[in-house]
């Protein structure tokens, strides 16, 4: 019998030439304990990709985004993960962390390196390499660039579970 691939949306989050990511849990038994990953969750029974990222934002950081744009999709045995880009509107000050041990706006040069500091954790903590590599995907299409809106759309295939 085999496991089917539990399906994810994240959220591509970027101001000023930063990204806004979660610091996840330090706890055995979840994906990427300690590690630098994007917001987002498991959609539940009967929800699309948009609606799940839009519930998971407002449980994780009391987010409410208003019209995410597809980039594309990431999948493989585990997990299909529905990735979404929008700018952050509102201070960073503003939001509440609700799921997560910290959160932070890394620059691309952190990206780049797969690593960045964490106050709470008093240590630099490595990026989940998926979300790395996703990253790194959304500045390619895009110059490098994410100042202000961006049109590029990538499409990886959902359905091609390998």
């Amino acid at each position: 019998m085999t496991n089917k691939p539990v399906e994810v949306a994240l959220a591509i989050l970027y101001r000023e030439g930063e990204f806004l990511m979660q610091l996840r849990d330090d706890k055995p038994g979840i994906p990427y304990p300690g590690h630098w990953g994007l917001f987002g969750g498991h959609l539940e029974l009967g929800e699309t990709p948009e609606e799940g990222l839009k519930r998971e934002l407002l449980e994780e950081i009391n987010y409410a985004i208003a019209t995410p744009i597809a980039f594309g999709c990431y999948a493989d045995l585990i997990a299909i993960r529905h990735v979404y880009h929008a700018p952050l509107t509102v201070p960073l000050e503003s939001l509440v962390l609700q799921e997560g041990w910290d959160f932070a706006l890394l620059s691309t040069e952190s990206i780049g390196q797969g690593s960045c500091y964490s106050a709470k954790a008093d240590d630099f903590r490595p990026l989940g390499a998926i979300h790395q590599q996703i990253l790194l995907n959304f500045l390619a299409k895009n110059g490098g660039n994410c100042q202000g809106r961006i049109d590029a759309v990538n499409n990886f295939g959902c359905n091609n579970v390998t």
